[in-house]
């Protein structure tokens, strides 16, 4: 968790995993939508992601396959049936109806157990999918830059686990097998139909320019308007999960009527996209049946004038007329599948498009492990700025000995707590060096310079589950008596105790049953746990009352003791027994101080 830094610069961002208000959550999506990226791009990564499928993807094709070949006999056999019954009314009973009619009941039964099938095994493969793609996704949130989780909606980083997700998940399991089977569909009845009659062939192909044109001009429609559905939708999700997180603030300046307001106007804009593009894409299936009347009709007029004059039987027009309607049924469904597909795509879009966020940059290839350091900490001309042109940090440079204690002080704004973020490399200098133990902390690992620092902030957080669990987020591996240890040391054991369940108690989301000076007490427990070599501590003491602050002042003496200690702090009695005060104004040092034990 990066600390919290409290800037009035618009070019830098907050990282505080509190409520943050105003519109800045909603600033991502309120922009122009961005076009969809190209549909065969898309799906080519979508097949990526199922190529571990590769055995089950080929079971299921060989079952659609099947599946259409058993579909395209059954016509054929129908008109067999009816000049057989033709027959019998001239001849008697032909001894191979019965015989045909028992085959195209094994046909149907046939084709039904497969299309069922079919159907187990690609939802099967779609929820595989859309699992690895959640886990990756989950894994990418782990490893993108705090900037970006920053100026990012929370709720719209949620639609994408959730609602595109879905709808990629819904894509796969419903138009794979569509477009497989729809595809076979139309090329197996175009070679039938011509084999049985060329001319009647073309009286059916009238009609397939119209079905052609109609779905590339609705589908150009419907893509745009299904990314921007989604969008709209990630834009609801972040104010709803802003208002919920900061329901308490809302109610405290009488600010519902507004909240209700804002949530309105964005479910109007969802309301008003969504209509539109349901709008669109129902305007395909009633054109194409009123397509498919005409076709039907151009088919009955052309048969009826070949069986006059051509001789062609009445088995032939009945085989020809259910041939016709599964080579137009597919192109419908094709149509429609389509209209599915752009919805999918867009949510994968949305999926794929997080998953190729920049990660942090990667360590050095000889970077070594950062064990157990002394705590000499030394910046040494350091320069940093959120773009490179616009530095905020101007060659800042102090030697932190190891075991002492710093105290940065200064207005909001000033930079005291980016050089913190920058010790703890939630980012990287863009000048200047930083060292610990006397080497460069870019040849450490990220994660074991990380594992060295405590952290106690502001606005500490909490996670759901038990209060050892959250005292033991701070060494998993430790004992019921060491979370016991630590929670005595933080001075936390008190309160702990007087709960029936005690240590086993439950937290809400982010400990909302307790007072704001217990949470700072647990997480002062979870550092003491920890067991770190270097503290930051960043207005640790600033919302809390007097006799609670005594504690946490106590508890933080005990875990300050032979620890680099770096304190961020606008209350001058939380600095005075440090070793060093650096005054930060505009990025720059302006004083540097011993402080005074009044």
């Amino acid at each position: 968790m990066a600390v919290q830094d409290r800037r009035n610069n618009p070019k830098s961002v907050s990282y505080s995993t509190s409520f943050r208000g105003g519109k800045r959550l909603g600033q991502g999506n309120r922009g122009t939508v961005v076009r969809p990226r190209n549909l065969w791009k898309t799906l080519g990564r979508l097949w990526g992601y199922l190529s571990h499928e590769k055995g089950q993807l080929a079971l299921i094709f060989g079952m659609v396959l099947l599946d259409a070949v058993l579909a395209l006999l059954g016509p054929y056999l129908i008109g067999v049936a009816v000049d057989a019954m033709a027959a019998y009314g001239r001849s008697g009973i032909p001894n191979q109806l019965e015989q045909v009619l028992y085959l195209l009941l094994a046909v149907y039964v046939g084709s039904a157990v497969l299309a069922a099938g079919q159907g187990l095994l690609i939802v099967g493969a779609s929820q595989r999918l859309v699992t690895g793609l959640r886990q990756q996704l989950f894994a990418k949130l782990q490893k993108v830059p705090l900037v970006y989780l920053d100026t990012q909606g929370h709720g719209d980083v949620m639609s994408r686990f959730t609602n595109d997700i879905d709808q990629v998940s819904m894509t796969v399991s419903n138009s794979s097998t569509q477009l497989m089977g729809g595809s076979i569909a139309i090329f197996g009845s175009l070679i039938m139909m011509l084999s049985l009659s060329p001319l009647l062939t073309l009286a059916a192909l009238i009609t397939v320019p119209l079905v052609v044109l109609l779905t590339r001009m609705i589908s150009r429609q419907t893509g745009q308007l299904f990314k921007e559905q989604q969008a709209e939708l990630g834009r609801l999700n972040a104010h709803a999960e802003e208002t919920i997180s900061g329901i308490e603030v809302i109610k405290a300046y009488n600010h519902e009527s507004k909240a209700i307001e804002e949530f309105n106007q964005i479910n109007e804009q969802l309301c008003q996209v969504g209509l539109k593009a349901q709008i669109w894409s129902g305007f395909l299936m009633p054109i194409m049946n009123v397509i498919n009347n005409v076709g039907f009709a151009a088919i009955a007029i052309g048969g009826g004038i070949l069986a006059v004059y051509q001789g062609i039987t009445v088995g032939v027009i009945a085989s020809f007329l259910s041939y016709s309607r599964q080579f137009v049924r597919p192109l419908n469904e094709l149509g429609n599948t389509f209209n599915m597909l752009q919805s999918g795509v867009a949510g994968a879009e949305r999926v794929l498009e997080m998953l190729d966020v920049d990660e942090e940059a990667p360590d050095r290839p000889q970077a070594v492990v950062l064990n157990k350091p002394r705590g000499q900490v030394i910046f040494d001309k350091v320069t940093f700025g959120y773009q490179p042109e616009h530095p905020i940090l101007h060659e800042i440079s102090f030697v932190a000995e190891a075991g002492r204690s710093v105290a940065f002080i200064g207005p909001t704004g000033a930079g005291k707590t980016t050089i913190v973020n920058l010790l703890t490399r939630f980012y990287d200098v863009t000048g200047g060096t930083i060292y610990i133990d006397g080497r460069d902390i870019r040849e450490y690992t990220r994660d074991s310079v990380r594992s060295c620092f405590g952290i106690v902030l502001q606005d500490t957080y909490l996670f759901s589950g038990t209060i050892r669990d959250n005292i033991r987020y701070g060494r998993p591996g430790a004992s019921d008596v060491e979370v016991a240890a630590a929670a005595a040391k933080a001075n936390a054991a008190g309160f702990i105790e007087r709960f029936p369940q005690g240590y086993d108690t439950v937290l809400m989301e982010n400990g909302s049953n307790l007072s704001q000076g217990q949470k700072q007490l647990l997480a002062i427990a979870r550092v003491i746990l920890a067991d770190p070599s270097i503290l930051v501590l960043d207005e640790a003491t600033s919302s809390i009352d007097t006799r609670t602050e005594g504690y946490i002042q106590a508890a933080l003496k005990t875990i300050m003791q032979g620890r680099t200690t770096f304190i961020i702090a606008h209350r001058l009695n939380t600095i005075r027994d440090v070793d060093m005060v650096l005054e930060i104004q505009k990025g720059r040092i302006a004083e540097t101080r011993l402080a005074t034990a009044d």
